[in-house]
């Protein structure tokens, strides 16, 4: 059953300032954004991000309007750029998510906020940084709920863009002033129109579509400005049905941004527990690669069928939705980075044995456990007959098992300083730990963030065209 937009959604969509925000929840949205921008970066370089840039400056271009593209420059509209910035994103699978939405919201309503701002009149500095986070924790609260909802009622697992959508059209109502009224018809429109993208589809044969959350980010911002001319829509069941309820009745009161995780590696969350566990079996045993003669996974249902259609990974995108190319690489060289997940990693040769030498097993209570928690272990049997076993290990970077600050920007600086620099990386990293305090961060950031890459230097990839 339908209800009325719960008067408390609108009212917190337009209601939040910054003084409101807990000290814990600023901190979250800086760790949140600071690992969205080392996110960008990496998926700046690569050959799904440079297609969706073009398209977005050609067909959805804005001429000398509308906004810039994430780590481009060029222009497209205010939809355009938000579509292009979560492809970019959305193309190397390093950025935050929640357990409950199976799925991620800062993808998308960060390349969102950035076109809103960047294409009004002195977009960054008609805002101020305590709004931008504002609106950031905002995006959280909106689409975590959103897509708890959307798991909740309907039976197929959708791609994030399905839910964040209404994260993006939160984001643009409250930047574009609407009331309570209008508000609503974002909501109806940006949850008709989302991309209920059926995820298991892409787990099985990985491509470039991966989580919709490009089509997310565009769906919400297109809602908002239809709505902004009179366009209805109809009400969005995700916050309207009356046995979702207890989602929206804590809206300032339980802060879902806590509840995201942070990836330690540039993969699916699913594979990470078993990449945990063959890191600390290598560690504590030290074996040699070349002696390992067989692997054995066990994990639950949905990560075990990671990547079924390809047994050896072909492209960036089937690596990272594969169970079995990230565990090798943790086996073979100690590490899951972004060259684990592209070239050199899909042709080094020990990568490319041990994946022919593995065994993979669902384990039905880890299976009973997931989504709420993930679960896994591994068995490796050595040429000389000895099998040396994991403990059941879980994906580190949960709010229960936290990466440490100094990790996340670790973590950024391994994503970002190869793309942009040392010296632009590290002003990005002082802009985002100033943002509240510092009248010129935001426009800074803004900028950092919207102009091109520097070109790439000998050895270096870029796919920008």
């Amino acid at each position: 059953m339908l209800s009325e937009a719960k008067p408390g959604v609108p009212a917190f969509v337009h209601g939040l300032t910054f003084a409101a925000l807990p000290e814990d929840v600023v901190a979250q949205a800086r760790r949140c954004l600071l690992d969205l921008i080392g996110t960008a970066a990496a998926g700046s370089t690569t050959r799904a991000a440079s297609i969706a840039n073009v398209y977005a400056a050609s067909a959805l271009g804005g001429g000398a309007g509308g906004a810039r593209i994430l780590f481009d420059g060029r222009r497209s509209t205010i939809a355009g750029a938000a579509f292009a910035g979560g492809t970019t994103i959305d193309a190397v699978d390093a950025h935050d998510g929640h357990v409950l939405t199976k799925g991620h919201a800062g993808v998308a309503i960060l390349p969102a906020l950035l076109a809103l701002i960047d294409a009004a009149p002195e977009g960054a500095r008609h805002a101020d940084g305590r709004e931008f986070l504002s609106a950031l924790v905002l995006g959280y609260e909106i689409g975590t709920r959103a897509g708890i909802a959307l798991h909740r009622i309907v039976p197929d697992y959708h791609c994030s863009g399905a839910w964040n959508a209404l994260a993006c059209a939160a984001v643009a109502a409250r930047w574009l002033r609407f009331d309570s009224a209008r508000t609503r018809e974002a909501f109806g429109v940006a949850e008709y129109f989302g991309p209920r993208g059926q995820m298991l589809r892409v787990c099985d044969t990985p491509t470039m579509v991966k989580d919709g959350s490009g089509w997310g980010a565009q769906v919400g911002v297109t809602a908002a400005l239809l709505a902004r001319e009179g366009f209805t829509g109809a009400p969005a069941v995700t916050i309207e049905r009356d046995e979702l309820r207890d989602l929206w009745g804590d809206l300032g009161v339980r802060w879902r941004i806590r509840e995201q995780y942070f990836k330690a590696y540039p993969v699916c969350r699913w594979a990470q527990p078993a990449i945990e566990a063959a890191l600390e079996l290598r560690r504590a045993q030290g074996f040699a690669v070349q002696d390992i003669a067989r692997v054995s996974i066990a994990s639950f249902r949905e990560a075990v069928d990671l990547g079924a259609g390809c047994a050896r990974p072909r492209n960036t995108e089937e690596a990272q939705y594969s169970l079995t190319l990230p565990v090798a690489a943790a086996l073979a060289v100690g590490r899951v980075g972004m060259s684990e997940i592209d070239r050199p990693g899909l042709d080094d040769p020990e990568i490319a044995r041990l994946l022919t030498a593995m065994s993979l097993t669902e384990d039905a209570e880890y299976s009973r456990r997931f989504p709420a928690e993930r679960w896994a272990r591994v068995e490796v049997t050595l040429r000389d007959g000895r099998t040396l076993a994991s403990e059941p290990a879980r994906a580190r970077g949960n709010p229960e098992n936290p990466l440490t600050d100094e990790e996340l920007r670790d973590k950024y600086r391994a994503l970002a300083e190869p793309v942009l620099g040392a010296a632009r990386a590290n002003a990005i990293e002082r802009h985002v730990a100033t943002l509240d305090s510092d009248a010129h961060a935001l426009p800074s950031l803004v900028d950092a963030l919207l102009s091109a890459p520097p070109p790439a230097s000998n050895g270096e990839k870029r796919n920008r065209r």
